[in-house]
């Protein structure tokens, strides 16, 4: 078991989750690493395709370690939300902890047989996979309908067929932000929880209140996924702070935006933790 399952199973044991937050720069980096160094929290940092083909898969990999290790923060390094099954080998080529394989738009079985090529890939590493069953809107896609949402008999037979080790679940949560109140459905994560026996993760946070992330986390939820808010904060604060000064100095303007994200992330974090 690689040691990014074993942190996760931990936090399950323990009913707290682990933040896993996206960056997409240096800056934004350097904030999530410091919330996390703040609340003393374990973290999972995440790139996803976008932000390895702007930063280069081996800058953005090195930067990850480089500034974990400098902070002294117990950091892992996540892939999120790859297509293809070449991007994943080369992540696990340079290191990553972990990478998603997203099949989900596809049907059953082949979302089962592109998944069991990077399970076989990264377990050869000793590292973990995780995959998505059912239908979580991404940005500008229409909104789930119930019958889209996993169920618990395919998720234990999605978790069997494939050997993943992360199950990213679909009960009524989107990418981006909601333009209504999402409502959860954590009777159906409940069972889910108790049909499998790998960690599970939430996406599409970025929005939800913390009472609906501490239930989630309550009924097996594991690993939450933020982005959507944490470059919205840090670029409404920086476009602030541009508007009314004159200074170039990028040193002394971004400061107060990667502070203000790692509040942020930050309150996130604490969520998680059950604080």
């Amino acid at each position: 078991m690689s040691e990014m399952s074993s942190a996760l199973r931990r936090a399950r044991q323990g009913a707290r989750a682990i933040l896993a937050a996206n960056f997409y720069n240096a800056e934004t980096l350097l904030a999530v690493l410091r919330a996390a160094r703040r609340t003393a929290s374990p973290v999972i940092v995440q790139t996803s395709p976008a932000t390895i083909a702007y930063l280069g898969l081996e800058q953005a990999s090195a930067m990850a370690r480089a500034a974990a290790r400098e902070l002294g923060v117990e950091a892992y390094l996540h892939l999120d939300h790859a297509r293809e099954v070449d991007l994943a080998r080369r992540c696990l080529e340079v290191g990553y902890d972990s990478v998603m394989i997203d099949a989900s738009e596809t049907d059953f079985d082949a979302n089962v047989e592109c998944t069991r090529a990077v399970v076989r890939l990264a377990h050869e590493e000793g590292k973990a996979v995780e995959a998505e069953l059912g239908y979580v809107p991404k940005v500008g896609q229409s909104p789930a309908r119930v019958d889209t949402y996993t169920t618990p008999d395919e998720a234990r037979a999605f978790v069997e067929a494939t050997g993943v080790d992360l199950l990213a679940v679909a009960v009524g949560s989107a990418h981006g932000f909601y333009e209504e109140t999402p409502r959860l459905d954590y009777d159906r994560l409940t069972a889910i929880r108790n049909a499998v026996d790998v960690p599970l993760v939430l996406h599409g946070s970025s929005g939800l209140g913390d009472e609906q992330l501490k239930k989630a986390i309550e009924r097996g939820i594991c690993k939450i996924n933020f982005a959507t808010e944490i470059k919205d904060t840090f670029m409404r604060t920086l476009k602030g702070l541009l508007s009314s000064t004159d200074e170039i100095d990028i040193r002394k303007t971004f400061p107060a935006a990667i502070e203000a994200t790692t509040h942020l992330v930050e309150a996130k974090m604490r969520v998680c933790k059950g604080v």
